[in-house]
């Protein structure tokens, strides 16, 4: 049986390099927690990642 295709990622935002734990195909804007800057848009059923990705969690 396959597992779910979504994945939670540790991302670091490129403006304060804040980390924090995002869900890969976020519906809606996800901001940074800190500066404000937006780090993920949603596209179409996956989110666009506009910063780094330091690891894919399970």
């Amino acid at each position: 049986m396959e597992g779910p295709k979504s994945k939670f990622l540790r991302v670091k935002c490129n403006d304060c390099e804040n980390e924090q734990i995002i869900f890969g195909n976020a519906t809606s804007k996800v901001d940074c927690t800190v500066c404000g800057r937006t780090i993920a848009e949603p596209k179409g059923g996956k989110a666009v990642i506009k910063t780094q990705i330091i690891e894919v969690l399970e």
